[in-house]
């Protein structure tokens, strides 16, 4: 099993930028790079949404419109962890944010929330006008 642990978040002003990690622990004989890592976010009242997600190996990446430009996925597997990189926020970004993982995507990236088998517990990112 998997377990991922969110950190990184906190209160920021407009424009500023935040990094997000997440930390996986794996109970089992599956590498982390085997693992597809997406980060979703939900703000109060709004369905969970994908924000962005990075295959396996690292060499495939994957970001929601709202995002692209501004956010910037990462991992680095011999430490498993996953980042991200969050710059020119906006106060419409403020959400919880959630690190999830799929287990057998080393290639592809997915944005599909149900597919993902593994979640963290999140991290609050508010971001004030």
């Amino acid at each position: 099993q998997v377990q991922l642990v969110e950190s990184g978040g906190g209160l920021v002003q407009a424009g500023d930028s935040l990094r997000l990690s997440c930390a996986a622990s794996i109970a089992s004989l599956r590498t982390f790079s085997s693992y597809g890592m997406g980060w979703f976010r939900q703000a109060p009242g709004k369905e969970r949404e994908f924000v962005a997600a990075v295959s396996g190996s690292a060499r495939s990446t994957d970001y929601s419109d709202s995002v692209k430009g501004r956010f910037t996925i990462s991992r680095d597997n011999a430490k498993n962890t996953v980042y991200l990189q969050m710059s020119s926020l906006k106060p419409e970004d403020t959400a919880v944010y959630y690190c999830a993982g799929d287990s057998g995507r080393y290639t592809y990236t997915s944005r599909i929330r149900d597919e993902y088998n593994y979640w963290g517990q999140g991290t609050q990112v508010t971001v004030s006008s």
